[in-house]
């Protein structure tokens, strides 16, 4: 005669009176802010897309690879950016606010350069 834990199939555990599933979730991608950013343009602009992704079981690579390649672009753009205006370790020694100020700038023209090149194509 087969016991209870042979005709559910799987394995479980039994905690008090209940049988518990012996599973794990899936892994979540390991995805940065760019990945992230993707994720959500993708969700809110490009549904059938996202869907067809998601169904594939291939979002999760895209969204790896968007985050990877979106990362080296921020840091090469940056410091190109940083070569071309002129901003440098000296900058930052003599006037911290000044060299914050121009790194802000160039951040914040990046991501938007980013942004635009990668994550809503």
């Amino acid at each position: 005669m087969q016991t209870i834990f042979e005709k559910l199939g799987g394995t479980y555990r039994q905690m008090g009176d209940y049988l518990l599933p012996d599973i794990e979730a899936p892994e979540s991608p390991q995805i940065g802010i760019w990945g992230q950013r993707r994720l959500q343009y993708l969700r809110t602009h490009k549904r059938v897309l996202y869907t067809t992704m998601l169904m594939s079981d291939a979002l999760k690579a895209h969204l790896e690879e968007v985050d990877k390649f979106a990362e080296e672009m921020f840091h090469q753009l940056t410091m190109q950016m940083k070569a071309q205006e002129g901003v440098t370790e000296e900058l930052k020694a003599n006037n911290q606010m000044e060299w914050v100020q121009r790194m802000n700038s160039i951040r914040n023209r990046v991501s938007e350069s980013v942004y635009k090149e990668l994550i809503c194509v």
